[in-house]
């Protein structure tokens, strides 16, 4: 069983005890837990439901593990014969939930 929701404008493939990184959730504290209300698309064994948009009456509990920051993304610019260079980094920070029941 899997089912496809929305996370803070992404949409993300959950199944019950994966992990998943999504992007930093503010308010949430490491150790809550949290329901995905805007639950898109529900697959139960081939039995698949579609939301119009979303599908009623579901959710995903999750829960919070840690918030993390990503690896560095490195820019670089460069204008050949120029002389000019510019290089910068840059680390996403990333918020890490457990999937942990999928109610449809």
């Amino acid at each position: 069983m899997y089912a496809i929701v929305e996370v803070l404008g992404q949409q993300f493939k959950v199944e019950e005890g994966k992990k998943l990184f999504v992007h930093r959730m503010q308010n949430a504290e490491i150790g809550s837990k949290i329901e995905l209300e805007k639950v898109l698309l529900i697959d139960n064994d081939g039995n698949v439901t579609v939301g119009v948009p979303t599908v009623e009456g579901a959710k995903v509990e999750a829960e919070v593990l840690a918030h993390v920051r990503g690896e560095k993304v490195l820019v670089f610019h460069k204008k050949r014969r120029k002389g000019y260079r510019k290089l910068n980094g840059h680390r996403q920070n990333f918020t890490q939930l457990k999937i942990n029941k999928i109610v449809a």
